[in-house]
C-alpha cells in the first residue's frame, strides 16, 4: 500500500517538470507549424499549379533535385572516411582539424560564396577556369552546396562512429579480417542509420542553400537557378504569391525526404536487430 502511495506522489511531483518541458519545447514546435500554416494561408492551390506550369520554375525544380542528390552523394563519400578517422584515432592536430571542419557551419553563407569566388581568382583557380569553366555554372552550384552540406554530414558521421563499440572491430581483426574488411562487414552495417541521417541532412541542407550559390553561381534563369534563387527572383519582381508557392514546394520536398530516409533508416535498424 505504501509503495502505491509513493508512486502516486512521485507521478504528481514529476508533473510540473514535464509541464515546463512540454511548454518550452512545444513553443518552438508551435512556431514551426505556425510558420508553415501561414505560408499555406497566403497562397492557393491555383498559385502552386501555376508554378509547376512555369518553364523556368520547372527547370529550377529539376536542377535543385539533381544538384542536391549529387551533393548528398559527394558528402557521404567525404564524410564517412573523415568521420571514421576522427572517431577512431588520436593524432597531432586533431583538435585543430576538428575546428576547421566546423568552419562551413559557423561562417555566414555569403562569406563562403565570396571565399569560393575569390579562390577561383587565384593563380591555381584561374588555371582551372582556363581549361574547365566552374564559376557561374551548374558545377559551381554543386560546389557551393557541397561546401556547406558536407560539414553537417561529417559531424553526423563523427558522432555515429564514436557511438559504435570499437571492440567488435577488434574481434573481427583478431579473427583474420584486415582493416578494410572489418570496416565493411562490421562497422558500416552498424552505421547505416547514421549514414541515412547524414544523407538526409546533406540533401535538405543543399536544398535550402542560397547565399553561396547567389555569390558563386549567380541567379541566371534557365542556367544556375535553383529553388532558393527562384524565391529571391520572384520576390525581387514583386511576385510574392509565386515565391510563397515555391517556398512550400521546398518545405514539402525537404520534409518528404527527411521522413522517408529516417523511416527507412528505422526499418533497416529493426531488420539488423532481428
Amino acid at each position: 500500500m505504501s509503495n502505491l502511495v509513493h508512486k502516486k506522489l512521485k507521478v504528481k511531483s514529476d508533473f510540473p517538470f514535464f509541464l515546463i518541458m512540454g511548454i518550452v519545447g512545444g513553443t518552438y514546435v508551435f512556431l514551426i507549424v505556425a510558420m508553415v500554416l501561414a505560408d499555406l494561408t497566403f497562397t492557393t492551390p491555383g498559385h502552386i499549379f501555376a508554378v509547376f506550369k512555369d518553364e523556368e520554375i520547372q527547370y529550377a525544380i529539376k536542377l535543385s533535385m539533381i544538384t542536391c542528390t549529387i551533393t548528398m552523394l559527394l558528402s557521404l563519400v567525404v564524410s564517412i572516411p573523415i568521420g571514421y578517422l576522427m572517431a577512431r584515432y588520436d593524432f597531432w592536430g586533431k583538435r585543430f582539424l576538428d575546428a576547421i571542419l566546423d568552419i562551413p557551419i559557423v561562417l555566414p553563407p555569403l562569406v563562403i560564396g565570396l571565399s569560393l569566388l575569390i579562390m577561383f581568382q587565384t593563380a591555381p583557380g584561374r588555371f582551372i577556369e582556363s581549361h574547365f569553366r566552374i564559376t557561374y555554372t551548374v558545377y559551381s552550384v554543386v560546389i557551393a552546396q557541397f561546401m556547406v552540406a558536407c560539414a553537417f554530414a561529417v559531424r553526423t558521421m563523427y558522432v555515429t562512429f564514436s557511438q559504435i563499440d570499437v571492440r567488435q572491430e577488434q574481434v573481427a581483426l583478431s579473427l583474420g579480417c584486415n582493416k578494410a574488411q572489418a570496416f565493411h562487414h562490421v562497422v558500416l552495417p552498424q552505421a547505416t542509420k547514421g549514414i541515412l541521417t547524414a544523407a538526409s541532412l546533406a540533401w535538405a541542407r543543399a536544398l535550402g542553400e542560397f547565399g553561396p550559390i547567389l555569390i558563386f553561381s549567380g541567379a541566371t534563369r534557365m542556367r544556375t537557378e535553383v529553388l532558393p534563387t527562384t524565391v529571391f527572383l520572384e520576390m525581387s519582381v514583386g511576385n510574392i504569391e509565386a515565391a510563397v508557392a515555391v517556398s512550400l514546394i521546398m518545405i514539402l520536398a525537404g520534409f518528404a525526404v527527411l521522413i522517408s530516409l529516417r523511416y527507412f533508416g528505422s526499418e533497416k535498424s529493426l531488420k539488423s536487430v532481428r
